[in-house]
């Protein structure tokens, strides 16, 4: 049984970890219009710069769980976020919408080696009844990574520019990936070996063939393009209303997380008072009504409180999900956990696209008035179907 003080030990290094990298993450939101201006591209085009890095961040995640489980989490951390650093750098001094594309996608490739694995770690290492409320504090360091990149690129972009606001980032990721050098227990670490991708299908295929991995995999993907779909587009919403720019879309996103650290505060008493079933059922219900909110178009500032429930309600579900797939297959939590990640970025990245298409096709208020009845329909049918036992996880 793992002492307290290393469990502490590991939730900081790894919150470090996870802060850097979603910091590199939501900084680009809030600057959508002033890249459009500056690149001479479309808000729409430009808003795609999430799909660019959401979806390397899926597609390595087949790759990373087993290079994670053959040469251990701790190493792929540190490896990646050295990555994302050499990205960041590049991206500030980027002066091309191309280069720019591909820089991100080689950032989110690389932040995908974070997060995943730090969630796979804390499997390996932290009981399961002290499990989820473990993630939940270590969630607080990546909620404060999606705060303080979307308010800080939002209202620093005006003094230093897009540029500077790259730059920032890159030095961000330099302090997280010096807290994995430095933090890590090397004591009892196993020696690496040559990761096994024979092994690693069949072990993706025994994990695919656990109905309740289905559900968390399906429940993840329709979650993200339901949730994470508007975010890129909100500032060209609000600039579109006459309502401000970079500075209030970040302060409007900035709500999200700041949902997400009400949730963290209260996950204990949460899990305590609500059990697995209420909580998803009330997470789909938040979400749906915020999402609501946000398609009736009222001021920034009512974007901002819907963006606060919306966090609150979407960790209320995430964190569910993410706990229940910690224990899908027990001896190859990486896999599972970089399948279910798969997933979810999968659905981001499609979503940003499919909002595209839904905002300009029906408006406002429908495109978002249907991802509001698929979030709780997600809320519902997983309270349902995760109620069942939990069959056999993959060997």
């Amino acid at each position: 049984m793992p002492s307290t003080s290393s469990i502490a030990r590991l939730i900081l290094v790894l919150a470090a970890a996870g802060f850097s990298s979603t910091f590199a993450w939501r900084s680009v939101e809030p600057l959508v219009g002033v890249l459009a201006r500056d690149l001479r591209s479309d808000a729409h085009t430009v808003a795609l710069l999430s799909t660019a890095f959401a979806l390397p961040y899926a597609l390595i995640q087949p790759i990373l769980g087993p290079v994670g489980d053959a040469v251990g989490k701790e190493r792929v951390i540190t490896a990646c976020l050295a990555v994302l650093v050499a990205a960041l750098v590049g991206c500030a001094f980027a002066e091309d919408l191309r280069l720019l594309f591909g820089l991100r996608m080689v950032a989110g490739a690389a932040a995908g080696g974070v997060i995943p694995l730090a969630l796979a770690l804390m499997g390996d290492r932290v009981p399961m009844e002290r499990r989820q409320v473990a993630i939940g504090r270590f969630l607080v360091a990546v909620i404060l990574g999606q705060l303080s990149g979307s308010t800080f690129a939002g209202l620093i972009e005006g003094q230093v520019g897009w540029h500077g606001v790259f730059a920032i980032n890159a030095a961000v990721a330099v302090l997280g990936c010096a807290a994995t050098l430095l933090g890590f227990d090397r004591s009892g670490r196993l020696p690496a070996r040559r990761p096994e991708f024979g092994l690693a299908l069949t072990r993706y295929r025994a994990i695919v063939a656990n109905p309740r991995a289905r559900v968390l995999f399906a429940a993840v993907f329709v979650e993200a393009i339901a949730v994470f779909g508007i975010f890129p587009h909100l500032a060209p919403l609000i600039e579109a209303r006459g309502e401000g720019g970079p500075r209030e879309a970040g302060l409007a996103l900035a709500g999200f997380a700041v949902g997400g650290l009400i949730y963290s505060a209260l996950v204990g008493l949460l899990v305590r008072f609500l059990g697995m079933q209420r909580m998803l059922v009330g997470g789909g219900l938040v979400c749906a009504g915020a999402l609501t909110m946000i398609g009736l178009a009222g001021r920034w500032q009512l974007d901002a409180a819907a963006l606060v429930a919306m966090g609150l309600g979407f960790y209320m579900l995430h964190n569910t999900f993410q706990v229940q797939v910690t224990e899908v297959a027990p001896t190859a939590r990486a896999s599972a956990v970089a399948l279910h990640a798969f997933s979810f970025f999968c659905g981001q990245a499609l979503g940003v696209a499919v909002l595209g298409v839904a905002l300009q096709g029906i408006g406002q208020l429908a495109a978002l008035a249907a991802c509001a009845v698929t979030i709780l329909a997600v809320g519902i049918a997983t309270a349902v179907l995760l109620a069942r036992p939990a069959g056999r996880g993959a060997e």
